[in-house]
Parts: C-alpha cells; sequence; structure tokens
C-alpha cells in the first residue's frame, strides 16, 4: 500500500508551501475554479481597497478568509460569533453560515427580533417576559398561544386577565434597566412613542437622570421550570430566541459573596479578556458558551467569570478530580473564603466530599452526576440537594460543556434554579446529532479561540502531529481475518509486537532528550501489559484514588520514572504541563472529542517559547498515534484526526519507522525480538477471556460513573458534494442510529477461554 499524503493543514491544501508564497483569496479562488474546469477561468481584478477586504462570501454561505491581511483579528472576531469554522489551515480560513439569497432581508429580520422577549428568573419563578406596549403584549400573544408553549405555562397568582384571557403579570422595570436593553436592540429601530424617546435623550445626559425613579411597565407569563428547554427551542424555531441576561449589579434579592476579589497577581491573557467581553459586554451577564483550546485557561476565565458576577455560583464538573481542581484554582485566583467569618464561602459536593454551604451565597463545586441521581440518596445528600435546589444561584458554570445534551445531564437545567448558564469547553463536537441542541440549553457561542494563533503567540505549545504505521506480523494477520470475537480482534491490532519495539523505540529516545512522556491505550488489559513490561507506572480505572494521586505527584515533581502509562480515565481532569510527549496505541475508535482532548494534555506552552509568531516550524511537543495497517484502526485513525486538521493540525505519516526500531530490538535484544516471543503474546490473546479480566470490570465501573448515556452509535445519511466524497468536509454521514458493526457492539463479551495471563 502506498503511503498517505499528508492531511491538510499548516500545509495549505495538503502539501508544503513556501513560506514566501502565502496564497491569497485571488490564487485561492483560482486552485478550486482549476479543479472544476479543464479551461481556466479569468479571475476578475481586485478591487483598488482590496487590502481592506479580508472576506470573501460566496453564494453558498462559504466564507473565505485571509490570514495574513491586516484587518484579520478584527474579522476572526465578527465571523466566530456568526458562522462556524469548517478548516483553518495557515494561510486561508472556510467558514460557513446558512445565509440565504436575500442576505440584508435576513440579516435585518433577525435583529429586528434579537431582544424582544426575555427569559427571566424572579422569586424562584421562571418567566417568559416583554414590553407592556402594543409590538411587546402582540409578541407574547403570539408566542403564548403555541401549543408547544402554552403546555409550559404556569397560572401564576396575581396574574391580571386581559381581553383575550391571557393571564400576564404586570410589573416595572428601572430606567438603567431599560437603557441596558436598548444597547443590544437595532439602533435603527424607531418603534415607539414619544415618551420612550424622550427619555432616551434624557439618559444620555449623565447617570443622575438615569438613576432617577423612571420605570416602565413589562408583561410576562410563568413556565415549568423543568420545561425551560422546550420554550427556549421553540422560540428559537419561530425566530424569537430568548434573551437570557442577568443584570447582576442591579439585582438587590442575591446577596453578593463579600471577600470574592482577584488576587493582586492575577493576570487574564488577551483572548481570555476577549472571551469574557463577548459575555459581559453590555453590562450583563449574557447566557452562552466559550470555546478554548485545552491549555488556554479555560478555568482562569471561569474563575474570573464567577468573580465578575459576584453571587452565588455553581460549577459542574465531570468527576471528583476536577472538583478538587476548581476549587484549587479559585483559591489560587481568588480571595474567596480566606476570612475566618467567610467559612462555607467555597464548598464541594461529591460522594466523598459535602461541605457546609454558607446560608448567604458561596461558589459550589460538584458533579453532573450528584446533581442528576435518580437513585436513592443518604441523609447528608439529600439535605444539601434540598438547599441547592431551594436557592437561586446567580451563575451555573459547566465545565466540558458538551456533556450536557446526554439525557441524562440535561436535567441538570431544570433542577438548578440559575440567572445565567457558561458553558466551557476546548471541542464542541460530539459523535451524535445532538451538540446544536446546547444552543437553547445554554445559549450560543459566544467565543471560539483559534487554536493556531495561540500557538504563534507563544500561549500553547507548538505540536507535531505523527502517525506511524506498524504492520501486523504474517501469525497476527491471519488471526485478525478469521477472528469474529471483537475485543480479541482488537487486542490483536493493539499488542501488535510492532506496535512494542516502536514504542520502545520512542520511549529510549524521548528519554535521552529528557522528555515527559504519557503514554495512552483505552485497552486497560494491554495498558497493564506495557507498563509491566516497560516496568513504568500505570493509571487507570480501578488505581486507587491515594495511588493515583501518588503517581501524578512523582510524574509532576520529576521524581522516578519520566513516563506514564494511562487509559481513558485521563482523557479530561488531569492538569500535567510538564508532559511534552503522547504515545497513543490504543483509542476509542473514531472518536474526534477524544483525540483533541488527548492532545490538549501536552498543549501546555514550555519554556523558553517565542511569542512573536517566529515557532511555527520549531516544535517542542510531539503527538504519536501508532496505528496498525491493514486494520480498522487505520479508518478509525482517519476520522478521529479531522477535527484537529479543521483546526490548523498537519499529521505527518511515519511509514518506516517501525523498521529502525524492529533493527535496533533485534540488535540490542529488546521487546520482542524474536518470533518465539511474539508467538507467546498471540498464544495469551487467543487464549484471553474478557469475563475473568479484572482489570477491564474496574475500568468499566469507574467508567460506568462518567458515562455518557445519550452516545449511541449507527449511521444517517446526508446528502453531500462531490467535494465531500474526496474527503473536503470529512465523514459523509452522522453516527446517531444502530451499531454499524461488530466493532460498535456491547464490549461484555462471554467465552469460556482462560483469562490473558499477566
Amino acid at each position: 500500500m502506498p503511503p498517505r499524503k499528508k492531511k491538510g493543514g499548516r500545509g495549505g491544501w495538503g502539501r508544503g508551501r513556501s513560506k514566501k508564497s502565502a496564497p491569497t483569496i485571488q490564487s485561492h479562488l483560482s486552485h478550486h475554479l482549476s479543479l472544476l474546469h479543464s479551461t481556466p477561468l479569468p479571475l476578475p481584478p481586485l478591487k483598488p481597497d482590496h487590502t481592506s477586504r479580508p472576506l470573501y462570501v460566496l453564494s453558498t454561505g462559504m466564507i473565505v478568509m485571509e490570514v495574513d491581511n491586516p484587518l484579520y483579528a478584527t474579522a476572526y472576531d465578527f465571523l466566530v460569533t456568526i458562522s462556524e469554522p469548517v478548516a483553518r489551515p495557515q494561510w486561508v480560513h472556510h467558514y460557513q453560515t446558512p445565509i440565504p439569497h436575500n442576505v440584508s432581508s435576513f440579516i435585518k429580520g433577525c435583529t429586528e427580533r434579537y431582544g424582544k422577549v426575555k427569559l427571566v428568573l424572579k422569586d424562584g419563578k421562571v418567566m417568559v417576559e416583554g414590553k407592556d406596549d402594543a409590538e411587546g403584549r402582540e409578541i407574547l400573544r403570539f408566542l403564548s398561544r403555541r401549543p408547544e408553549i402554552l403546555e409550559c405555562r404556569v397560572k401564576s397568582a396575581g396574574a391580571e386577565e386581559s381581553e383575550g384571557g391571557e393571564g400576564w403579570i404586570k410589573s416595572t422595570v428601572e430606567a438603567e434597566d431599560r437603557s441596558n436593553l436598548r444597547d443590544v436592540e437595532n439602533e435603527g429601530d424607531t418603534s415607539g412613542d414619544d415618551e420612550s424617546e424622550e427619555e432616551e435623550g434624557e439618559d444620555e445626559v449623565g447617570n443622575k437622570i438615569v438613576k432617577e425613579t423612571k420605570r416602565e411597565g413589562t408583561i410576562s407569563f410563568e413556565i415549568e421550570s423543568t420545561m425551560v428547554e422546550n420554550v427556549k427551542k421553540t422560540c428559537i424555531e419561530l425566530d424569537y430566541p430568548l434573551m437570557e441576561e442577568y443584570d447582576f449589579r442591579s439585582d438587590s434579592s442575591l446577596k453578593s459573596i463579600p471577600n470574592f476579589n482577584l488576587r493582586p497577581s492575577t493576570r487574564i491573557r488577551r483572548y481570555q479578556e476577549r472571551s469574557l467581553s463577548k459575555m459581559f459586554g453590555n453590562g450583563r451577564a449574557r447566557s452562552g458558551i466559550i470555546v478554548l483550546p485545552c491549555g488556554a485557561g479555560k478555568t482562569l476565565t471561569g474563575v474570573t467569570a464567577a468573580q465578575t458576577v459576584g453571587k452565588g455560583c455553581i460549577v459542574l464538573c465531570t468527576n471528583a478530580v476536577s472538583v478538587l481542581q476548581w476549587k484549587e484554582q479559585f483559591q489560587k485566583w481568588t480571595t474567596i473564603g480566606e476570612r475566618e467569618e467567610d467559612k462555607g464561602r467555597i464548598a464541594c459536593f461529591t460522594s466523598q466530599m459535602k461541605d457546609q454551604m454558607h446560608p448567604e451565597g458561596c461558589v459550589l463545586i460538584t458533579t453532573y452526576t450528584m446533581l442528576t441521581f435518580s437513585g436513592k440518596r443518604n441523609e447528608a445528600s439529600e439535605e444539601v440537594m434540598k438547599e441547592i435546589q431551594g436557592r437561586e444561584w446567580g451563575l451555573i458554570m459547566m465545565d466540558e460543556v458538551h456533556v450536557v445534551p446526554a439525557a441524562t445531564f440535561r436535567k441538570v437545567i431544570g433542577n438548578v434554579k440559575s440567572h445565567t448558564k457558561l458553558g466551557l469547553t476546548a471541542t464542541l463536537v460530539r459523535e451524535d446529532d445532538k451538540i446544536g441542541d446546547l444552543n437553547f440549553l445554554i445559549g450560543p457561542k459566544l467565543y471560539e479561540a483559534n487554536w493556531m494563533d495561540l500557538t504563534a503567540a507563544g500561549y500553547l505549545a507548538n505540536v507535531q502531529c505523527l502517525e506511524v504505521w506498524c504492520p501486523l506480523p504474517r501469525s497476527f494477520m491471519k488471526e485478525y481475518l478469521k477472528m469474529e470475537d471483537v475485543r480479541r480482534k482488537q487486542m490483536l491490532y493493539v499488542m501488535n509486537p510492532c506496535k512494542m519495539r516502536t514504542v520502545e523505540f520512542l520511549l529510549k529516545e524521548h528519554k535521552k532528550r529528557g522528555d515527559k512522556i504519557i503514554v495512552f491505550s483505552d485497552l486497560v488489559t494491554a495498558l497493564v501489559y506495557y507498563s509491566k513490561k516497560f516496568q513504568e507506572p500505570c493509571i487507570h480505572g480501578g488505581t486507587a484514588e491515594l495511588e493515583r494521586q501518588g503517581i501524578l505527584g512523582m510524574f509532576k515533581a520529576n521524581q522516578g520514572s519520566s513516563t506514564l502509562f494511562i487509559s481513558k480515565v485521563g482523557d479530561t481532569s488531569i492538569d500535567l504541563p510538564e508532559a511534552n510527549v503522547i504515545i497513543q496505541i490504543a483509542s476509542h475508535y473514531g472518536s474526534r472529542r477524544q483525540e483533541a482532548q488527548r492532545l490538549g494534555r501536552i498543549l501546555r506552552p514550555k519554556a523558553g517559547t517565542a511569542t512573536d509568531g517566529t515557532n511555527k516550524d520549531s516544535f517542542n511537543a510531539f503527538f504519536y498515534t501508532l496505528v496498525s495497517t491493514d486494520t480498522s484502526e487505520m479508518y478509525y485513525s482517519t476520522k478521529r484526526q479531522q477535527y484537529l486538521v479543521d483546526q490548523g493540525y498537519t499529521f505527518r505519516i511515519l511509514t518506516n519507522l517501525h523498521e529502525k526500531a524492529t533493527a535496533r530490538s533485534k540488535a540490542e535484544g529488546g521487546l520482542c525480538s524474536t518470533v518465539k516471543e511474539e508467538n507467546a503474546i498471540l498464544r495469551d490473546i487467543l487464549a484471553y477471556s474478557a469475563t475473568g479480566d479484572e482489570h477491564l470490570k474496574r475500568e468499566e465501573a469507574a467508567l460506568e460513573k462518567e458515562k455518557d448515556h445519550n452516545l449511541q452509535i449507527g449511521s444517517v445519511k446526508r446528502q453531500g458534494g462531490l467535494g465531500e466524497k474526496s474527503g473536503g468536509r470529512g465523514k459523509l454521514y452522522q453516527e446517531i442510529g444502530n451499531p454499524r458493526n461488530d466493532f460498535f457492539k456491547s464490549r461484555k463479551i462471554k467465552t469460556k477461554h482462560a483469562q490473558l495471563g499477566l
């Protein structure tokens, strides 16, 4: 099989380009036109002011942007707000937005309707609110009579029956609240009576007048707190998105947390400040999602957001390790809970920790599982849950927000009464069709950072991604082709002797450089086998918490081994800034998210990283993926890498590294250097039984607590073009239905063979 070409990324359209010949939009379009037409078509001449035009918008909704344009930063900030990135190689970026033919009418229609209806939390009740004027009443009447919303309504005490029997609640808002609302409305909207125009002019005179007792009316109706998701989804479909903004500075019903300030030594980076400005741009807290790469400081961004709001805050994490890390970060960057009288201002709620919460407001850090558990709780947990559900919270912050669309975790939205929501993630991607649900579960994407820009600025390590091909020995391939047992078939290509020799070769080379190495394997049986062969520490689901913390502590302190073998429990929530090499020997099929999360383990900036953009070709971190050739692992590897390729990374293919590793192993008498050793491994694999594998049982038990119950795998066809079939936009199907093949069947395989001898 001939070696594959490099996948796209820094090399323009898949091949290396000279630094001196950065392609322009014109050359980019010429390239694509040449692929469609045998005779090159003449391109129109550039306009005189083309340097101030970094974008080219196609009728299909595709937006092309030049990276070298002086206005790149401004244009990028705008594009990530209105569109989704498709691919971001080095010179020319592609974005996609659903723009119809009549662009101006589409934009005007959307902006005129935005901000007309709000979702607010008052006295523990969730209300849909609008202005008490002719337009506001018409909009609320239209929404409240929709069958999807009507079934979610609650008849409130004190609601006034109007002529149409709507049952609205009337109230008033301060002029300052009204002024903030107008800041986000369309500037060209001149609707309203003369009195409102006169008040707006007076507001601009000074703060003294703004804070007078001028008030305007609002109307609202109550909905079930557990049905908020359905109401938001319906309003989006009707082009009346519910604006979720929290005027935390004027909220006197919730007390602010005292002595909750950023430390003088705390510094946030420019892109973190920009992401927060999207959340607090008009003086209010806006619900939404911030997407930052692993290692770019999502935790500090979240801590700063919580401190800015200053009210009671719940932080949701995926596991107990993350809970401790978040608490440590709050104490590191802020002054919360330092005074004796502030005891309980920062609390944790896990199966092992149930800290006392301060009755007047606190930062509570817990897990999704603790809030969504539907079984019987012990008395202490039940008391904490009643207190959580009985309070109003200023902010609910969701780490790794991509897990929220799961059927289990989305219950959190209804269980907790919060004024605003913030989601944080590095990979806004799922292998099912649920990622779009976040738009109405949490809110729109507020900001997304460009991985390559942060790398060039020195905020992320410059990683070289390499795919290493490892052919199966003839005896292994013979068994692989006729094997029907899924688990043992997987073990054949994971415990490939060629892979073992390559791992041994890479470990020796990087240890000479003084690197810190993480070896990942989803197959825990193979992980334990590898770690024992190389005599290195190992962490998996069955590792006790105390032992796990001890191994991680020694790895960080550079005591003992510089290599760590770890299973999928290390995909997230492990902070190892010292690591700069990852060797991946087994992965979770085609998960793009896992690929990006594992890369994130080594993205922390390293010492001596240049920050002036000159480090593009000097790599200080390495990401190896070992793939057994001519097996299903090659298909999964290509699918996994698609997300990183779209972020601008290039995967270099190494087809002959295994030859060097084999030659050295035979010369030095290394691992699997003889046919006898290879046959011994093969016999163990053929005798393996999953039912008697204690390592596998403990791993699955540990992961069950964090399991995404809604992630099902199968296939659904969708329409695509010729470019997609050639790999231009990744796969041509979406995995959401029934299993495609044996690789997606249950892992609980029952056989009568003996367990693999370890």
